[in-house]
């Protein structure tokens, strides 16, 4: 069975943060893993956290990259208590 030219194609993204040790990866991670519903899948390997994300377009994948970045950054600053 043949995809369709019209048919959408899944878009699939992997990110990887590096921190300054395990244990603020760690803690970062808890902090956003909350949000993890089925398209963000998100582990820890060392002193990185590692987010493997899947939607159904470019603009989904952008706007969950987007809103996954922002509880990163606010979890990073809580994390080193950096204002």
């Amino acid at each position: 069975m043949s995809e369709s030219v019209n048919e959408p194609r899944p878009v699939r993204c992997s990110l990887v943060l590096e921190f300054g040790s395990g244990d603020e990866a760690e803690k970062v991670h808890r902090s956003v893993a909350l949000d993890n519903d089925g398209y963000l899948e998100t582990r820890v390997e060392g002193r990185t956290v590692v987010a493997e994300i899947r939607a159904d377009s470019l603009k989904s994948l952008l706007h969950t990259l987007d809103d996954f970045l922002s509880c990163v950054s606010v979890a990073e600053k809580v994390v080193s208590g950096k204002d």
